[in-house]
């Protein structure tokens, strides 16, 4: 129904009615004037095309009905809906305690600058010797003994790294283009990608790196300078940073009025 979502949003009103005044009863549950108000005067603020007023009626009726018929069948004792509950509640929490603080958060250039030394953009080539999401471990070490093979000859071959590609690589999007993955910066690569190759020299050829996705046999061809890079990422990466900040923060303090024990050799 095109206005069931609205009526899920706290909305709000307009002084056509007395406050006091039953614009609605369903069942022992009254639909009063001042918020039929205030709920309609929200849906028209956040809607291109807003309901008139007896549809919007109508809707409020209709979720009431729903409401309470919900709680006539015992879904309020559903596990999936309490399960929603909760989130809604912790949701509900954040808002209310850090939300203001996230919302006051400044990314300076100095910050973005200091974080974009130890976070640069870089760019690489590579060679990807495969194995498939739920390989045994007799496949990783089958992949594992050709991409250590496939490294000995690439240090040891005169040809060029993009030939080299073309002849071994697994990644069939990137080995056209001699195995090129382009520009990509901390948040963009797998982070064991990333730190292997943080440190390499432009020219610098390193294996074995292992993802997700297989083993990987690098050459770094390009570091961004600070002025060239994306300065959106780059602030969004610190922004980031700093909302993590207060999460933490906020739950370091909140949970010592808890007890709370784990295990988590249970994990493992």
């Amino acid at each position: 129904m095109k206005f069931v979502l609205s009526i899920m949003l706290l909305i709000s009103t307009s002084a056509w009615a007395q406050k006091g005044e039953v614009v609605a009863q369903v069942g022992k549950e009254t639909i009063t004037a001042e918020e039929f108000t205030k709920k309609f005067n929200e849906v028209k603020s956040q809607t291109m095309n807003p309901p008139t007023r007896d549809q919007f009626l109508e809707d409020l009726v209709r979720f009431e009905v729903g409401v309470q018929e919900a709680y006539k069948r015992g879904l309020d004792k559903d596990p999936i809906v309490i399960d929603r509950f909760r989130q809604e509640m912790y949701k509900a929490l954040l808002e209310k305690d850090i939300g203001p603080r996230i919302q006051k958060i400044q990314v300076s250039d100095k910050e973005m600058q200091a974080w974009y030394k130890n976070n640069p953009e870089l760019r690489t080539s590579h060679i990807l010797i495969e194995y498939k999401p739920g390989a045994t471990a007799a496949q990783i070490a089958e992949a594992k003994k050709r991409a250590t093979e496939i490294l000995s000859e690439v240090n040891k071959s005169k040809r060029p790294f993009e030939e080299l590609v073309k002849l071994y690589s697994d990644d069939a999007l990137s080995k056209q283009a001699g195995g090129d993955v382009g520009w990509q910066s901390r948040v963009t690569l797998v982070p064991s990608y990333y730190e292997a190759i943080a440190n390499m020299k432009v020219g610098e050829v390193k294996g074995l790196i292992e993802t997700q996705f297989g083993f990987h046999i690098v050459k770094l061809t390009g570091r961004r300078s600070y002025e060239n890079a994306n300065k959106r990422q780059i602030r969004a990466a610190v922004f980031d940073e700093k909302r993590r900040q207060i999460f933490n923060d906020y739950f370091d303090k909140l949970k010592k009025s808890y007890s709370i024990k784990e295990n988590k050799s249970a994990i493992k």
